[in-house]
């Protein structure tokens, strides 16, 4: 569920006045998220989660600074982005293909083991199809799908226009519609006899 400026500001105000458990509570809402999201640019979990770790120790250094920060999740989002981004120059990476972790709660409800298996296979097949999107694409449709990103704010992480990921979504939603055999039907008109 993703967390809306209004909903931070009182935070930032708090962390920046040094209220540790105010911080604590900003880990809780993003580390996760974020550490996925350096995931799926470098491709390995534990430098991700020290590209995090470092920026929220930053953010703590210069908490002062932190209530001049209008839009506290893209600005997070940015920073893992090109933290993550630097890594791999540095280290001169070669992006590697794995899966991401979509839908890690799975689906609700279920009632038998044919409903189980069913959704399992579901689950694989969707995970399989995002797997075998191209990059840029499987980064958008998981900020967008798993962490609850407004397309808005997609746009500010990978300076990219709204349009392109409008584009991109609509690409990754066709490509798992369609494997999944999900397309509408062509209805078949006939003719009324009166």
């Amino acid at each position: 569920m993703p967390y809306h400026q209004t909903d931070l500001a009182p935070i930032q105000l708090k962390i920046s006045n040094g209220e540790e458990s105010a911080f604590s509570y900003l880990l809780g809402i993003f580390s996760k998220r974020l550490i996925n999201f350096a995931e799926t640019i470098i491709h390995n979990k534990a430098t991700a989660e020290e590209i995090v770790e470092d920026i929220f120790i930053k953010i703590w250094l210069q908490r002062a600074t932190l209530p001049n920060i209008k839009n506290l999740e893209v600005y997070l989002y940015v920073a893992v982005k090109n933290a993550a981004l630097n890594e791999i120059s540095k280290k001169s990476l070669e992006l590697s293909q794995q899966p991401i972790d979509l839908f890690e709660n799975g689906f609700v409800n279920i009632e038998t083991p044919v409903d189980t298996l069913i959704n399992l296979e579901t689950l694989g097949i969707i995970k399989d199809i995002v797997d075998s999107l191209p990059p840029r694409c499987r980064l958008i449709f998981k900020l967008v799908r798993e962490d609850g990103l407004s397309y808005k704010a997609v746009a500010e992480i990978l300076n990219i226009s709204i349009n392109t990921i409008d584009n991109q979504m609509a690409t990754a939603v066709k490509r798992i519609s369609e494997s999944l055999h999900l397309h509408k039907p062509k209805t078949v008109y006939t003719k009324r006899k009166n």
